[in-house]
């Protein structure tokens, strides 16, 4: 859905390198990364290098939309709200 500006005509970038990251996903010109986490995304290890790579890209002025990946698979209106709610406040900044 996030392919070809399907989406909000937001242009997103899948597997992007930002510095010495990768994101799962990445609109450039809203400095906007989408962040899709399953259950590995639970353990305190890695809880503390997502803070850390969230904290390297908020100093880098991007924004960062964690949207589990529960809502991904179930698709519906929980999912459009949160990518909603992530492209308004980029989109606002």
């Amino acid at each position: 859905m996030l392919r070809a500006r399907r989406y909000r005509d937001a242009k997103f970038r899948r597997q992007h390198a930002i510095g010495i990251y990768v994101v799962d996903f990445a609109c450039v010109e809203l400095k906007l990364v989408v962040e899709v986490d399953g259950p590995s995304h639970d353990d305190e290890e890695q809880r503390e290098f997502d803070a850390e790579r969230t904290a390297y890209l908020a100093r880098s002025e991007w924004r960062v939309a964690r949207i589990p990946n529960s809502v991904v698979f179930e698709g519906g209106e929980g999912l459009y709200l949160m990518l909603d709610a992530a492209l308004d406040d980029s989109a606002s900044s």
